[in-house]
């Protein structure tokens, strides 16, 4: 059974830092991409980055030069780094396996507020 479980999120001030984690149950993990998104009250998920089984990752324009994605394969944990928050940063994150239909984690929320 595939679980994925965010953690870190949390309260924070304009400028700071926050590490997101998500950690996977399962032996996926290793072998699919993965992606964190967020959401803003009544809004879709949007994504923010995504990282390959290789290590190669993308971000989102948004976030780009701030946010940093990564992964550890041997404790099947996602991570997403979170530096110079804005308050538009605002949203519930989560984490995603994209593997068959897809697998989303419970989120976490992240507040930037001063």
């Amino acid at each position: 059974q595939v679980q994925l479980v965010e953690s870190g999120g949390g309260l924070v001030h304009p400028g700071g830092s926050l590490r997101l984690s998500c950690a996977a149950s399962g032996s996926f993990f290793r072998f699919v991409t993965m992606r964190w998104y967020r959401q803003y009250p009544g809004k879709e998920r949007d994504m923010v980055a995504e990282i390959h089984s290789g290590g190669l990752a993308n971000y989102a324009d948004s976030v780009k030069g701030r946010f940093t994605i990564s992964r550890d394969n041997a404790k099947d944990t996602l991570y997403l780094q979170m530096n110079n928050l804005k308050l538009e940063d605002t949203a519930v994150y989560y984490c995603y396996a994209d593997m068959m239909s897809g697998y989303w984690g419970q989120g976490t929320q992240v507040t930037v507020s001063s």
